[in-house]
């Protein structure tokens, strides 16, 4: 039986591209067909030639692509060898030395990590803002500057369009120095075409270099993170495709964020710097703290949120979080975000994205509007989640699958054409939303705060609360077609083949939502002073841009259904500490209301859309079944594949190897017996096979023995047996079929197990395997278990 291998009767030609070991059965079973007639010699050599060519495959790693790992026996590999290590530095100074580089690796790799990607966060940011800037013009004496800085730079540091003399329009380039009908067309046409070429130049690049590079890539960071092996997609080549085309994808206006590449890309690092050290290298259950580790700095860096970091990778990402990855992650993400304040890419000195300062306390019945703006969240990130799910099946089902580019070019000529008109829009959705969170002040001359005050002092702390003006009003309408387009575009946009995350688009529509209720619940508190007793001291008692902030937690968190770690990283994106009930008030609700329609966030939908092995350990499983339901064979399956103990020869096993595509294989005592004696791995036994030939000068009939008693010679001419008792795994985990299937969910998801023998009275009945185990869970909840992305 196999360990995370369809049965061969199920066996299917496109099983080629997920797993290379498998080309050698396909070839094996395509020539079967098709040289049926030919006699049994030639089959026998073609059995031979298919086992020649797996023993000449590269088996330097443990697992194969597309495969699970044994948790367990990766972290016992690990014990033993740190065991092996630390006894051995009593030896000599060499040793001494190699132990403390042993002990230490963890530490140097990652702090090489968050520098690295503190680094690759200072220069995308830097990039991606001076690009999304060159779509409306630039800056004539120092091109390389983006329009805030190219404004900062001159006498006249007055900000805007107008208002800065050293920072010309596309328009003003060409000649075209007063503001008509003839300007803004210009300015319209190089927006959208600028906006199309970026498009365009992403995913070319993507495409063309690394495919792995599109997408948030935080559903395939779960998987992998769970035990999933999928090569290339944290390599050299995905982590330099990612952030060029990261830059290009921001800056060309689509709906989408760096947040969540930025993850990707922080993966990335953390895997290349795993492979300068074997301890890592070797052993994909180490490697993977690493990788929870790169994962919160990679936050940390999106969002200038490290401890948020480190508990989005505790709470989102992470399948296996022990206190030192606690630690470690920590300190990367510490690491990084150092980095990122000293190469200060947003030009603020501020580490935090959106920085605020608001002065007036939040009151106690302001809990209801923020509880109606949790609900709206929760709403909205059901209805997001279903549409897009719906859109993404939609694109995997027809003609859009095979034209990509053409529809990342489409979707970025409609986004910029709609955006354009609309001053909202138009600008870069973090600059949207640090002027949604920003509270308005004399220095603002921009619609939304378009209020009618009386200024006596510039630096007052206090502005009281004020009758909205004509443009508080343009901007409201403005504003709530900017709602629209946002939560529409970003629908289509996730899952585009480029780098597009959706924490930056989320927290964009939720800040809309709540800038407006904010504007709403001023002007109540305005025309209505009785109704609220906070604001007769001050004549302020509400702050608008804390409802952005709050509307922004309440629909990421509908999208995500994150939790912990969202409060923490919005109050240390915007510095508004104080506002952390709020906040909590919000995303509970939303969450509440996100969990009483759909089970799981956006990542957990694209999971089970792309048929990703991941086993959510979070998740109940409430059937009454028993491990007999779930295990292999099943009635009216052919019988399970084992290996008997001492009347086996090396032909025999050869053979098997070559006829089957299972990655495990239960030794028994005798077939009529079925006493289990261990369970052996294809790997291994391939290896163990070619060192019997090469080295032992084992022949085809030479006995093979998974035992110490080794059988007698019975003639002075046959070849000696060979004993591979050594590659058997003597202690397999083990459960009877009548244990429940949720005992046996449960061990799986928590101990990280990839095989699982079912025993009765030690007499083997099946095996169970992580594929096992979620395609029953696919069946009782009607999903396809045949279609899991995995060998």
């Amino acid at each position: 039986m196999e360990l995370d291998e369809d049965s061969p009767s199920d066996w299917d030609e496109d099983d080629e591209l997920l797993d290379v070991s498998s080309f050698g059965v396909a070839k094996w079973q395509r020539n079967e067909r098709n040289d049926s007639r030919n006699d049994g010699s030639s089959t026998s050599r073609r059995r031979r030639d298919v086992f020649h060519d797996i023993l000449s495959m590269d088996s330097s790693s443990q697992y194969d692509d597309f495969h699970t790992i044994d948790w367990v026996r990766d972290i016992q590999k690990y014990r033993n060898q740190r065991k092996d290590v630390l006894k051995a530095k009593k030896d000599s100074r060499k040793a001494l030395i190699y132990s403390y580089l042993y002990r230490g690796a963890g530490w140097l790799v990652i702090s090489l990590v968050g520098l690295a990607t503190g680094f690759c966060a200072g220069i995308i940011d830097i990039g991606a803002s001076w690009m999304s800037d060159i779509k409306l013009g630039i800056c004539v004496n120092a091109f390389w500057l983006n329009q805030e800085e190219c404004c900062w730079v001159q006498n006249n540091t007055a900000f805007g369009e107008e208002g800065c003399s050293e920072w010309y329009t596309w328009s003003e380039v060409f000649g075209h120095s007063t503001i008509d009908a003839g300007s803004y067309i210009l300015n319209y046409i190089f927006f959208v075409m600028l906006s199309v070429i970026m498009a365009f130049l992403a995913v070319i690049f993507v495409r063309a270099f690394a495919p792995y590079a599109c997408g948030s890539g935080i559903p395939e960071i779960k998987t992998i993170l769970s035990g999933f092996i999928i090569r290339g997609y944290f390599g050299a080549w995905t982590l330099v495709i990612k952030s060029i085309t990261m830059v290009l994808a921001v800056a060309s206006g689509l709906s989408l964020g760096k947040e969540g590449p930025l993850v990707h890309v922080a993966c990335c690092c953390g895997n290349l710097f795993a492979y300068l050290f074997p301890k890592y290298h070797q052993n994909e259950a180490k490697k993977r703290e690493i990788l929870s580790a790169a994962s919160a700095a990679g936050v940390s860096v999106a969002f200038g949120a490290p401890i948020g970091g480190v508990l989005f990778s505790l709470e989102e990402v992470s399948y296996y979080f022990p206190l030192k990855t606690l630690w470690r992650s920590f300190f990367c993400a510490l690491v990084a975000a150092s980095v990122l304040r000293w190469i200060n890419p947003f030009g603020t000195d501020h580490l935090v994205m959106f920085y605020v300062e608001y002065n007036t306390p939040w009151s106690f019945y302001e809990l209801v509007p923020f509880s109606v703006l949790g609900i709206l969240g929760g709403l909205y990130g059901v209805l997001f989640i279903k549409l897009n799910l719906w859109w993404c099946n939609y694109r995997k089902s027809s003609n859009l699958k095979r034209h990509p580019v053409l529809e990342v070019v489409v979707l970025a000529l409609i986004t910029a054409i709609i955006s354009y008109p609309n001053p909202y829009t138009r600008q870069s959705s973090s600059r949207l939303i640090a002027t949604l969170f920003k509270e308005c002040g004399p220095e603002d001359d921009i619609d939304l705060c378009d209020y009618k005050r009386n200024f006596t002092r510039v630096d007052q702390s206090i502005y009281p609360t004020a009758e909205a003006g004509p443009g508080v009003t343009n901007a409201l309408w403005q504003l709530s077609l900017a709602l629209v387009v946002k939560a529409a575009l970003t629908v289509f946009t996730f899952g585009i083949k480029v780098p597009a995350g959706l924490f930056i688009p989320s927290i964009a529509v939720g800040a809309i939502a709540g800038r407006i209720a904010g504007v709403v619940m001023e002007q109540v508190a305005f025309n209505n002073p009785s109704w609220f007793d906070s604001c007769s001291a001050t004549g302020k008692c509400v702050t608008a841009g804390l409802y952005a902030m709050v509307g922004a937690a309440a629909c990421l968190g509908g999208v995500t259904r994150m939790t912990v770690s969202l409060v923490v990283i919005m109050f240390e994106l915007t510095g508004g500490l104080v506002y952390i009930v709020p906040l909590m008030v919000a995303v509970v609700i939303s969450k509440w209301v996100g969990d009483a329609f759909t089970k799981g966030g956006i990542y957990d939908g694209h999971i089970e859309l792309n048929d990703y092995p991941y086993l959510d350990s979070k998740r109940e499983f409430i059937h009454n079944t028993l491990a007999a339901d779930v295990m292999r064979p099943r009635r009216g399956s052919p019988e399970l594949t084992t290996f008997t103990q001492d009347n086996m020869t090396v032909e025999d096993i050869e053979m098997l190897v070559s006829e089957t595509t299972f990655n495990a294989f239960p030794v028994v005592v005798s077939k009529e017996s079925k006493r289990l004696v261990g369970l052996v791995y294809r790997k291994e036994l391939v290896q163990a096979l070619k060192k019997s030939r090469n080295k032992y000068n084992a022949v085809s009939q030479s006995k093979v023995c998974f035992t110490n008693e080794m059988p007698l010679h019975p003639s002075p001419d046959s070849p000696s047996p060979i004993n591979l008792l050594y590659i058997v795994d003597q202690s397999p985990f083990q459960v009877t079929d009548q244990t429940p299937a949720n005992t046996v969910v449960e061990i799986f998801s928590k101990l990280g197990l990839r095989t699982c023998l079912v025993t009765q009275n030690g007499t083997l009945h099946g095996i169970i395997t992580k594929k096992d185990v979620l395609g029953h869970i696919g069946a009782l909840e009607s999903i396809h278990p045949e279609s899991m992305l995995f060998q």
